[in-house]
């Protein structure tokens, strides 16, 4: 691969972590949803606003922080990666929530824009993962997630298209 091909190869990768293309970005989503609706659950609907965006954060992070420390132990599936609770403790927690899954965020760009980054290089610690595969995987979990975040407002009535 030349220069030019991984250098475009990081840049569509930012790209796609940001929710470029396709995928709706995390700040539309969240922009405007009023605090009465974060911990509220849509008829014959499982997830919360708040049950979604801590556990985008939880997978986020998770990925991330295998993906830069040999010494990282994951949370145990499922209940590590999300909340106990349908509604947030108080508006600080969803506000540090949505500000960690920011930068967190960042810090996977960050990671994959780096030219010392190996993208392909098995992570060490790892069972075969490399950093392309885990930022493939951290834009994949958010976009899913995040489609079900534009439906749960959709549901609730605090979305307009």
């Amino acid at each position: 691969m030349t220069k030019d091909h991984e250098q475009h190869l990081r840049q569509n990768l930012v790209y796609l972590l940001g929710g470029g293309g396709a995928h709706i970005k995390f700040e539309a989503v969240i922009k405007d949803l009023p605090p009465k609706l974060r911990g509220a659950k849509p008829e014959k609907f499982p997830h919360s606003p708040w049950m979604l965006v801590e556990h985008m954060r939880l997978a986020q992070w998770d990925i991330l922080e295998f993906s830069r420390n040999a010494k990282h132990v994951s949370p145990s599936w499922p209940a590590g990666y999300w909340p106990k609770a349908a509604v947030p403790p108080n508006a600080s927690a969803w506000n540090k929530s949505v500000q960690q899954f920011r930068r967190d965020l960042k810090a996977m760009q960050n990671l994959v824009e780096n030219p010392k980054t190996d993208l392909f290089a098995r992570i060490p610690w790892g069972d075969g993962q490399t950093i392309l595969r885990e930022a493939l995987l951290v834009a994949d979990h958010n976009a899913y997630h995040l489609g079900q975040l534009l439906d749960v407002r959709r549901l609730l009535g605090a979305w307009k298209d």
